[in-house]
């Protein structure tokens, strides 16, 4: 019948065929996915704006809470847990500061004030104080809030996340 060479070629050959029909399809998807997938049901959409257009089966965007009912729900629990992703380069005590500046009393603390710390980027354009609002923007994304900033931290996604980080800033000074 066929010799071992021959055998094995054929199986190399039907290997090979196999994982370049897999190499394509992972390539196609990945190239003309608009996301979903493994069970995931949300699927992108795009809504084209028509002048002039009725907006029979528009529906409006549900604004979600506001900071200020987040932070009145804010658990400072959770926020000190929140706090383990900022303990490699800030501490919270009074003074005492690493690679960031000490967070001990930032809430309400003017931005870019602690003594001897050399700030980078345009803190300026978060705000004069670190209020909520500004700590809230700040921390969405530190990049975006103060350009040329070398907090390399990519932000907070979760506006529960943030409030509850904020809520326990501002209780360590209390």
């Amino acid at each position: 019948m066929f010799d071992t060479m021959t055998s094995t070629k054929i199986i190399g050959a039907f290997c090979g065929s196999l994982l370049i029909l897999m190499l394509g399809k992972w390539a196609a998807e990945s190239l003309y996915s608009m996301g979903g997938g493994h069970g995931d049901e949300h699927h992108a959409a795009y809504v084209i704006e028509v002048e002039g257009g009725d907006d029979h089966g528009a529906e409006e965007e549900e604004a979600g809470p506001t900071l200020e009912e987040l932070l009145a729900e804010a658990d400072v629990a959770k926020g000190a847990k929140v706090f383990g992703k900022c303990k490699a380069c800030h501490k919270i005590e009074d003074g005492a500061n690493a690679t960031g500046p000490h967070l001990f009393g930032v809430v309400g603390r003017t931005i870019g004030s602690v003594a001897g710390f050399g700030y980078s980027g345009n803190l300026n354009q978060v705000g004069e104080i670190w209020d909520a609002a500004a700590l809230n923007a700040f921390l969405i994304s530190p990049k975006a809030a103060a350009p040329g900033t070398s907090m390399s931290f990519g932000g907070l996604k979760k506006d529960t996340d943030r409030a509850d980080l904020i809520a326990y800033l501002d209780s360590l000074d209390d």
